[in-house]
């Protein structure tokens, strides 16, 4: 399964919506350089596919909610394109760019309260349809990038 970058996303502080930026330091056990959520522990960067939100917001336009949602949006770090990310499993490693390698460690999330989307829209696709990973490699990464999927063999 091969995708791409379609947007990166930071934030300086944790519950607010990331902004994107071109390009991003991806640091091995921490996360990316600059953001929120990067620390030690399972959840150091966070992805999203375009096709999910671009799928929100048509259903947001039927329902006659004025909402367009971009990228960054869901608080999540990688915009993905072109990657079934539902067919992704705990284990499996994405390879991005020349050199980052990320590995899968968490599917959806938990909200312990509901988030601002939650609120304006009735409904929230990062709990169910976003992945977190642990970085395993250090590099930079930019958007168009290649993002590779090397599958777990357990």
């Amino acid at each position: 399964m091969i995708g791409r970058v379609y947007s990166l996303n930071i934030s300086k502080e944790k519950g607010t919506s990331k902004y994107p930026v071109t390009e991003i330091e991806a640091i091995e056990n921490h996360g990316f350089k600059g953001d929120a959520h990067s620390g030690d522990h399972i959840r150091q960067v966070s992805f999203l596919s375009i096709e999910n939100i671009l799928k929100q917001n048509n259903i947001n336009q039927d329902n006659k909610i004025d909402l367009a949602l971009k990228p960054g949006d869901y608080a999540e770090n990688i915009t993905t394109q072109g990657i079934d990310l539902a067919k992704l499993k705990i284990g499996d490693d994405l390879l991005i760019g020349k050199s980052v390698e990320l590995k899968i460690s968490k599917i959806g999330k938990e909200c312990h309260d509901k988030c601002e989307i939650f609120k304006k829209v009735g409904s929230c696709i990062m709990p169910k349809q976003g992945l977190f990973a642990i970085v395993e490699k250090s590099g930079n990464i930019k958007i168009g990038d290649e993002i590779r999927v090397r599958r777990c063999l357990k």
